[in-house]
């Protein structure tokens, strides 16, 4: 899939036309057009507000992400893969406030009991109780 695709894909899936995300990008509506028509691609000041806009990573728009094209994704993986970004990217921020080794390890644990939680009440409707 191209990166006009994905930006295409991605504005009709939260809704918007061309004209509305033109305007949240501050760029005009021919713009929008021809970046998803792939005759023209966005700056990195756009790609940025993209990333932000539609809750994704730069990596997904040059194709290197290719969970969010999948279905039927275990959200084990989603997990693990959340787990390792927060533990591999710099300049992470939480509130504004760098994230040190010891915030990233709290909200690594946090994510392990809440899936923890999560599988043991999926498991017992499963079995029916």
């Amino acid at each position: 899939m191209t990166l006009g695709a994905r930006i295409k894909q991605l504005r009709k899936k939260n809704g918007l036309t061309q004209s509305e995300l033109a305007s949240r990008l501050g760029v005009s509506p021919s713009a929008v057009g021809m970046y998803e028509q792939d005759r023209r691609e966005p700056d990195s000041r756009i790609l940025g507000r993209l990333c932000e806009l539609f809750g994704v990573t730069g990596d997904y728009f040059i194709g290197a992400d290719k969970e969010l094209d999948r279905e039927g994704v275990e959200v084990s993986e989603v997990f693990d893969e959340f787990t390792r970004r927060l533990t591999v990217q710099d300049g992470l921020m939480f509130d504004g406030v760098p994230l040190n080794n010891e915030d990233r390890m709290k909200i690594i644990d946090a994510i392990k009991v809440v899936a923890a939680i999560a599988r043991q009440q999926h498991k017992k409707a499963a079995e029916g109780g």
